[in-house]
């Protein structure tokens, strides 16, 4: 007997939440200069604001498949909504530094738990030759989201201050619980399987640490030669092989890691990880290149990467739909491609390359991350059999965080030492004009190494096979 299902209801629910959610993100960085003196702070102490933030969402995606089968769908979205909404009140009202982070944290760990949730219904509700364009749809959000937060932040925080940047989102989030009380219905079985108190440690100590310690990598002279970055990662690394050993001697393990004897969701896990360490390395290399030998205002930097972004979140729907018409090789192939040619074009980018110029190629950039994104990680979990969804997906988001500070810290690490070596190696005095050409030289050091890891993205594609989905039993939907 099955269960009718309000499945545009729950997609409307699920967009309406991590749309706010997801826009929180990125909705602070622009304000991190004004805060610092506002509170007083210098800024490694500010940056925490949004380190600690993907660090809270690195250690909470292991957990998710565990929480995913103990709680039921309502019970979980409406519970992660409302700490989003109680971190989201706390730093509105944040009268010091210590309580704004707090609230940060909490709303953290609201943003790091819905996303798993999300993911795993929708895989629960959509049968495998539709979820192409439900997964595009709800891509929209998780991409559009985070592409205006920049801009968004900077119009609210010169009209109307930095608290503003929280109160505003307090009714959506409001509007989002009550709408899911209503409409939101429960999809899947609760299990309640065994909790393994020292697994959760250990991913706990691994994740977090990689995140902490790749992070702190790219923000410290030393970078990966400082003795405590490489003690950070080493002790978190073992704690990561201690995690997976444990796991496969588990019979309830937290996060099922056979999940990699699946070729396409391995195939489509890697590439995705990838993808990711380029996307959110040139979110950050770019701004400091147009700002650095370019000459552009931080504002106007991020006007000129904003169409890149829109095209990339505006563009996911359509993706999946051809990805449930075509299939993934269609899309990942060319993505990947193209990759690799805007990966050899910024290897050779100049004070001289026209704006124009720059502006379309990191539009098609942004365009072969969306033809890529989606369908890898889809097709990758369309392969999985129904138990493992939780797994499959809290493994997937738990590797985002990771790739994005792994990919920020070795493309800055990269880019800052040649930009030194070619310093060093220069004699007389150092202009502006000198500078300007040695950051040149660092980033294209940086985007040799993206070009070799694209041309490994594209060799992977290469092997993509449309998944066998195994039999699934769907709830009736309308």
């Amino acid at each position: 007997m099955t269960t009718k299902i309000n499945s545009k209801a729950i997609l409307i629910t699920f967009m309406i939440g991590a749309f706010f959610a997801i826009l929180n993100e990125t909705l602070l960085n622009i304000a991190l200069t004004e805060l610092m003196e506002v509170f007083d702070v210098d800024a490694p102490t500010v940056q925490w604001l949004a380190t600690g933030f993907m660090l809270v969402m690195g250690v909470l995606m292991p957990i998710s498949a565990l929480l995913i089968q103990w709680f039921t769908t309502r019970q979980m979205f409406i519970g992660v909504m409302s700490v989003f909404l109680l971190g989201t009140v706390i730093a509105a009202c944040a009268m010091n530094f210590p309580i704004l982070l707090a609230g940060r944290m909490i709303q953290a760990v609201g943003t790091g738990l819905l996303i798993p949730v999300i993911m795993n219904a929708l895989l629960l509700i959509y049968r495998p030759e539709v979820r192409g364009k439900i997964m595009g749809t709800f891509g929209l959000v998780i991409m559009f989201a985070p592409a205006i937060g920049p801009t968004l932040s900077g119009v609210i925080v010169d009209f109307l201050g930095w608290r503003w940047l929280f109160i505003t989102v307090i009714p959506f989030a409001i509007f989002s619980i009550l709408f899911a009380m209503k409409y939101l219905q429960n999809v899947g079985e609760v299990s309640r399987p065994a909790v393994d108190v020292f697994s959760i440690i250990l991913s706990s100590i691994g994740i977090g640490g990689i995140v902490y310690g790749f992070s702190a990598a790219g923000e410290e002279e030393a970078g990966f030669t400082s003795v405590k970055i490489i003690a950070i990662i080493a002790i978190s690394v073992i704690s990561i092989l201690l995690f997976v050993l444990r796991q496969l001697k588990l019979e309830e393990p937290l996060l099922d890691v056979r999940v990699f004897r699946y070729k396409s969701y391995t195939r489509g896990v890697t590439i995705f990880v990838i993808v990711i360490m380029a996307m959110f390395a040139s979110e950050i290399v770019m701004p400091m290149y147009l700002q650095g030998p370019l000459g552009y205002s931080a504002k106007a930097a991020g006007l000129l990467l904003l169409p890149g972004a829109l095209l990339n979140g505006l563009m996911s729907p359509t993706m999946g739909s051809l990805f449930d018409k075509y299939g993934p090789r269609k899309l990942i192939i060319p993505g990947t491609l193209t990759l690799v040619g805007v990966m050899i074009f910024f290897s050779f980018i100049n004070p001289a390359t026209p704006i124009w110029l720059f502006v379309l190629v990191y539009m098609l950039l942004m365009l072969s991350i969306s033809a890529i994104m989606m369908p890898a990680q889809t097709n990758g979990l369309n392969e999985l059999p129904k138990h493992l969804y939780p797994h499959g997906t809290a493994i997937a988001n738990t590797l985002q965080p990771v790739a994005g500070a792994l990919g920020v810290s070795i493309f800055v690490s990269i880019m800052t030492q040649s930009q030194a070596g070619y310093l060093n190696g220069h004699s007389g005095p150092v202009t502006e004009g000198i500078l300007h050409r040695a950051m040149t030289y660092g980033v294209h050091h940086a985007y040799w190494f993206a070009l070799a890891l694209a041309s490994i993205a594209f060799l992977i594609s290469i092997f993509i096979r449309k998944a066998i989905a195994p039999d699934f039993d769907e709830a009736e939907s309308e």
